[in-house]
Parts: C-alpha cells; sequence; structure tokens
C-alpha cells in the first residue's frame, strides 16, 4: 500500500487544517480606505513554511488579469474613499469642471457661428461682383438724368437694386463722409479751406458691403485742409 504523506517534522497532516485566506482588495469594504500593503510582507507569508495550507485568495489583485479598481476611479475618488477628500469638495470641484466645460463649448458656438456668418458674405459678395458694373452703369444714369420716373428703364433699376439689397449687399460713400483710408480710395485730392480734416468731396464710384465684409472700396475726390 502507498504510504501516506508525512508533514515537514514526520506528523500526519491536519485534514481539519483552516486554509489561509488572503484578501487583495485594494479597498478595504469595513473601513472604506486605500490599502498600501508593505513590500514582502505577502511574498514571505507564501514561502515553502506554508506550502502545505490551502490559500484562498479574496478579490483580485493586480496582474492577474482581473480589472483594477485604480483603471476606474480617479484619484479623486480615492481619496473619497480614503477620507482624504470630503464630498461637498468632490461636488464642488466636478461642478467647477462642468461650468468650464460648458464656457468653453459656448465659446466654440460663438466662434463657429461667426465664422459661419463671414463666409456667408464672403460668398455673397462673389456672387454680386459680378452685377457691380451693372449697378455702376444705373449710377452713372441716374446722374445725367436718364432714369425718368415712371419709365421702364427706371423700374427695371429699382428691381436690380432691391433684389441685391436683399442679398444684404449696402452701397455706401457720399459726399460730406470722414475720408477712411480702409474703405475709401482718394484718385485725387484738393484744398480746401472749408474743411479741416481730409473729407470726402465726390464719390466716383460707389463702394458695397455686404455685413462687415467688404465687397469693393469707394473711389472718391478727397477735399484736403489748406495749409
Amino acid at each position: 500500500m502507498p504510504q501516506t504523506p508525512k508533514g515537514p517534522e514526520g506528523d500526519q497532516p491536519d485534514e481539519h487544517e483552516e486554509p489561509v485566506i488572503r484578501d487583495k482588495r485594494r479597498i478595504d469594504p469595513e473601513t472604506g480606505k486605500v490599502r498600501h500593503p508593505e513590500s514582502g510582507s505577502e511574498a514571505d507569508a507564501s514561502g515553502p513554511d506554508l506550502a502545505h495550507e490551502e490559500l484562498v485568495d479574496v478579490g483580485p489583485s493586480e496582474g492577474e488579469g482581473e480589472p483594477d479598481l485604480g483603471v476606474f476611479l480617479s484619484d479623486d475618488d480615492l481619496d473619497l474613499l480614503s477620507g482624504q477628500s470630503t464630498s461637498d469638495e468632490l461636488a464642488a470641484e466636478r461642478l467647477a469642471d462642468l461650468q468650464r466645460v460648458t464656457a468653453e463649448y459656448a465659446n466654440y458656438r460663438k466662434r463657429t457661428e461667426a465664422n459661419r456668418e463671414i463666409e456667408r458674405e464672403r460668398a455673397v459678395g462673389e456672387t454680386v461682383k459680378g452685377l457691380l458694373p451693372v449697378l455702376d452703369d444705373l449710377d452713372r444714369a441716374e446722374k445725367h438724368g436718364d432714369l425718368e420716373e415712371g419709365s421702364a428703364f427706371t423700374t427695371i433699376a429699382a428691381k436690380l437694386r432691391t433684389s441685391v439689397e436683399r442679398l444684404g449687399l449696402k452701397p455706401f460713400g457720399a459726399a460730406g463722409d470722414p475720408f477712411d483710408p480702409q474703405i475709401h480710395e482718394a484718385i485725387f485730392q484738393q484744398p480746401s479751406p472749408d474743411v479741416e480734416t481730409d473729407t470726402v468731396a465726390d464719390v466716383v464710384e460707389t463702394g458695397y458691403l455686404v455685413g462687415s465684409t467688404l465687397v469693393r472700396v469707394a473711389k472718391v475726390v478727397v477735399s484736403v485742409p489748406q495749409h
């Protein structure tokens, strides 16, 4: 008959010996605090002296293929569980994060809408540029008295101007306006004792805007102060 294995001392093993239970959970279920295992303590306890004992692990440990709580919990959550921060402090931090994200999203929407409007204005401006020579001809005809009230030509001119205005095209440039080199092109300057600053004396070619987008500068004659 085979011999029954004996213990280290030659004695028979105790069939009723209790297994050694090792709790490797990172969060203490009783205190709720994060455990900080001492180096070497678990390794020493599983040495050859306990080879005859049954080891039962409670909860997953790192490196064994099981999910680690540290992967799912943030540092703030761990601090809350370990008692290093209160729920009110954590709620205040979450509220501040939410407010920051909300403000960033609101700014993003404003920038997006502003850029979209600028692109729309540019598209309209490029579309109506082909009509500007026609509008110039209407302006010259009006100055020469060719647009008689009630004539078919006058009716067509009014309809065309109304159509481009609905697209957002607005004319600018009139005698008496302060001269602005950003929107005016001076084709001629004449000294005048009647002005103290550079002033538009006459508009040779009307300027146009679509919203805040400059489609064409106005060509003007400028009166400048006499020295």
